[in-house]
Formats: structure tokens, C-alpha cells, sequence
């Protein structure tokens, strides 16, 4: 986005990212991260999709629920962390490969986490559910987001200036030159 405007809108998107994503990893912190008072502990999960077996053997009500709540726990990063970025001309692969190493990095960190607290695991399946869950919100959401802030942009640019006194500017024209009238003055006689 270019000009003042432009510059100033481009702030807000990325403190109002920055922002979302402080209260989401908040609230992820706060969810995921509390003490859980159990009789016994099932031991770490490092096995990928070991977790995901065993819901679907259970029921896919259970199923859902879990693999649900793992897509869905850090899938709003998916969209905060480009926005925090405040890119609108990035290249689209770029953002996916930054944004998903970066939602797996905090989803690892949060399993790591976790796991130092009573009564919570590490569980493999976790990490692998929420990377996934970040990059399906950024592959549902961001391209379009960008494409319309783009369309946006350009249309910003090439619209015409408003005038000072609330009226239309006229469209411009360009005076057509005409044949010229018949001449003495190019048959060299005066008259």
C-alpha cells in the first residue's frame, strides 16, 4: 500500500494482528495449560498418529471431538501471523512455508510446555493437529484476504482525486484539431 493513507492503514492491520494474536496465544496458554487433577497419567505420546488410531477405534464422536479440537486450537495463527506480517505483496508459497514452521514451532512449544504441567502429556498427534489446523486457516483464508486488499489497493490508486468542493471533476478531453481553413499564406501571395 503506498501513500500516507496506505502506510497508516497498514499499521493498524498489523497492531490489530499483533494484538489477536497475543490474546489468542493467551487464551491457548491459559486452555492448555492448567493443572488437570487425574487419578493416573497416560505416559507421552511420540508416536504420529498413535492418538488419532485410538480415537477413531473408540467412536467417531470422540473421533471428531479430538481431532476437532486439534485442528481447531491454533488454527486462528493461520490468519494472525500474516496479518501481524502486514505483507500484502508477498509470494503465496513463501507465506505458507513461514506461517506453517512458525504454527508448529509454537505448537511444539506449547506440547513441550504441557508436558511439564500436572496431570498433562506430550502427545505428538497435538503438534501434528494443530500445524495442520494453521495451515488449512491460511490456505482457506489469506489468499482471498490479500486478493481483495490487493483489488482494493489498485482500485485506491486509480481512482480520480475528489475535488475540494464536493463536486464530480470533469472528465478531461482533448480539443480535436480540425482541418484548417483554406489559406493564402501557403500559396506564398499577399493580399
Amino acid at each position: 500500500m503506498q501513500g500516507p493513507f496506505g502506510r497508516r492503514a497498514a499499521f493498524r492491520y498489523r497492531a490489530a494482528g499483533f494484538l489477536l494474536l497475543v490474546a489468542h496465544l493467551s487464551f491457548v496458554c491459559w486452555l492448555t495449560l492448567r493443572p488437570v487433577n487425574v487419578p493416573w497419567v497416560s505416559p507421552a505420546t511420540l508416536e504420529p498418529l498413535a492418538t488419532i488410531r485410538a480415537d477413531l477405534a473408540l467412536s467417531p464422536w470422540s473421533a471428531a471431538r479430538s481431532i476437532g479440537g486439534g485442528l481447531l486450537l491454533l488454527a486462528p495463527l493461520g490468519v494472525l501471523l500474516p496479518l501481524a506480517a502486514g505483507r500484502v505483496e508477498v509470494y503465496p508459497l513463501a507465506s505458507l512455508v513461514r506461517t506453517a514452521f512458525t504454527g508448529a514451532m509454537v505448537a511444539l512449544g506449547v506440547a513441550l510446555l504441557r508436558s511439564e504441567v500436572t496431570g498433562q502429556i506430550m502427545n505428538m498427534d497435538s503438534v501434528l493437529l494443530n500445524t495442520a489446523g494453521v495451515v488449512l486457516a491460511h490456505l482457506l483464508v489469506v489468499p482471498a484476504v490479500r486478493a481483495c486488499l490487493r483489488r482494493r489497493a489498485y482500485r485506491r490508486r486509480t481512482a480520480p482525486l475528489p475535488r475540494d468542493d464536493g463536486a464530480q471533476a470533469p472528465t478531461p478531453t482533448i480539443p480535436r484539431v480540425g482541418i484548417a481553413p483554406w489559406s493564402d499564406v501557403s500559396s506564398g501571395t499577399r493580399t
